[in-house]
């Protein structure tokens, strides 16, 4: 796959290097001449000097050819800017980092449903880690041809989560509604609303139909019909 990255902080250095390692080309675009220099002789990818919030510069990394634009970026308004122009110019799959709650709203109301909030991951590891929890690696549960795939309910509001007709190799296993988990245990007795989070187990062969199904293409914001 071929991964580009706006803005080279930690996150993406640490997430460049292990992509790297197992064999998928990286592209990272940064402003600062000094920070490409500096990360250079350490990591084996590509780097485009420049402002990641400009078409012009993301055009130059190839949107038709690009599989995923991570834009993590230390400003959340930078991210959003760099998500909303990567999507009108046609990357496949587009990834903003957040770090402000109060912009997680928005990137809903844009349609940028696979926003990141990493502080949120961090804290839900620690107060799990402070409680005793087992912390399983996902390595070491997901094997093989197995994936996770997670959507947000919109338009299937009101259905039964037996109503989706999933493929026949995915299985929804739980969700979160207002921040809560539940295991889903009947799939004729849970109702969907608006804004909750399906966690499904699947084959890979499935996620791609998955994700055209809830990550469908846009243009200027807007769902294809």
């Amino acid at each position: 796959m071929r991964i580009a990255f706006v803005g080279a902080g930690e996150v993406t250095t640490m997430t460049a290097d292990l992509l790297i390692k197992r064999g998928h080309e990286v592209i990272i675009i940064e402003k600062e001449k000094s920070i490409i220099d500096e990360l250079a002789d350490s990591l084996d990818c590509s780097f485009l000097h420049g402002d990641g919030t400009t078409p012009p510069i993301l055009r130059e990394v190839g949107p038709e050819q690009t599989d995923v634009l991570f834009c993590m970026s230390d400003s959340d308004q930078s991210n959003l800017i760099s998500s909303l122009v990567g999507r009108s110019l046609g990357f496949k799959r587009v990834i903003p980092s957040i770090h402000d709650p109060e912009f997680e709203g928005i990137c809903w109301e844009l349609n940028l449903k696979d926003t990141i909030w990493p502080s949120r991951t961090i804290s839900r590891y620690l107060a799990d880690m402070v409680e005793g929890r087992d912390i399983l690696e996902l390595s070491t549960v997901i094997k093989d041809e197995a994936r996770f795939f997670t959507f947000t309910v919109d338009q299937e509001e009101g259905k039964k989560l037996e109503e989706l007709d999933l493929p026949e190799n995915a299985r929804a296993i739980c969700y979160y509604r207002d921040g809560q988990f539940s295991l889903i245990t009947d799939e004729s007795a849970v109702k969907l609303r608006k804004g909750d989070e399906v966690v499904v187990l699947t084959h890979s062969e499935s996620i791609k139909d998955l994700r055209e199904r809830w990550n469908p293409k846009t243009t200027n914001g807007d769902e294809d019909e």
